[in-house]
């Protein structure tokens, strides 16, 4: 059996992921008791079916589609943070994945989340220190740096943990929404660290709704609906071919 080819980075080979989602118990409190026992009713998602897809070197691969339609998921299936019902993913390292809503310790300052970010990237406490006004002034956030995260808007978590996960460049970068927070300031210096990683021959998946930005940064886009793969190619192709479906549904569920 062959591998993939040398500037394959990922490879996603007929994916499927299921997870449970479980009903309140309360709405069934009365009838568990009379049975004598507790049970919690839950129904399966398929979120992801049967998606096949290649990661190139040096390449920056939209990833579009409607709120549900499995773009996280498979995102954070690239990482190994979601089990596979079945199929494969196979990369050349483990890719980075970067959130706006990644886990931070919002008891913890700004300043404290970046050395312990940093140390999980694999610097070492003298680097990261050297390198802490450049990504607390990325992130925009010097005058609240010593404040508590917990203090801190969606927006100013989101900006902190781009600028903490992009100080070390990844081979795979995996990004979920984090350009359509901030200010148009901090757009424009997101999307120009987003050129860094791509110039550095890394590879980079970027989720967005902001459909400008796919055609402007992306290499090819690929458009997921309901779990399945319904387009990859050209951005310039595949975007209007989903404006167009998500345009058509919206106007038969107004209608």
């Amino acid at each position: 059996m062959t591998g993939p080819p040398a500037d394959v980075t990922v490879r996603v080979d007929d994916v499927h992921v299921h997870y449970r989602v479980y009903e309140d118990p309360r709405a069934g409190l009365k009838q568990n008791f009379s049975q004598g026992r507790m049970r919690r009713q839950f129904s399966t998602i398929e979120a992801v079916r049967g998606v096949t897809l290649d990661l190139h070197e040096s390449e920056t691969l939209g990833l579009i589609g409607a709120n549900g339609s499995g773009k996280s998921t498979l995102l954070a299936a690239m990482t190994g943070l979601l089990p596979l019902k079945s199929g494969t993913i196979r990369g050349r390292s483990r890719p980075c994945l970067l959130g706006v809503s990644s886990a931070l310790r919002a008891a913890l300052s700004g300043r404290r989340n970046i050395l312990i970010g940093g140390l999980a990237l694999g610097f070492t406490r003298a680097e990261i220190e050297s390198r802490m006004d450049e990504i607390i002034d990325f992130a925009g956030l010097r005058n609240a740096i010593d404040r508590p995260m917990r203090t801190y808007s969606s927006g100013m978590r989101a900006r902190l943990n781009f600028a903490i996960a992009t100080a070390r460049i990844p081979d795979i970068l995996l990004i979920d929404e984090a350009l359509a927070v901030g200010d148009e300031d901090f757009r424009v210096r997101s999307a120009r660290r987003i050129d860094e990683v791509r110039a550095a021959a890394g590879s980079v998946v970027l989720v967005s709704h902001n459909m400008a930005e796919i055609e402007r940064s992306c290499h090819r886009a690929a458009w997921l609906d309901n779990g399945v793969l319904r387009a990859v190619g050209e951005p310039g192709e595949v975007v209007p071919a989903y404006l167009a479906s998500y345009s058509s549904s919206r106007s038969r569920a107004s209608g």
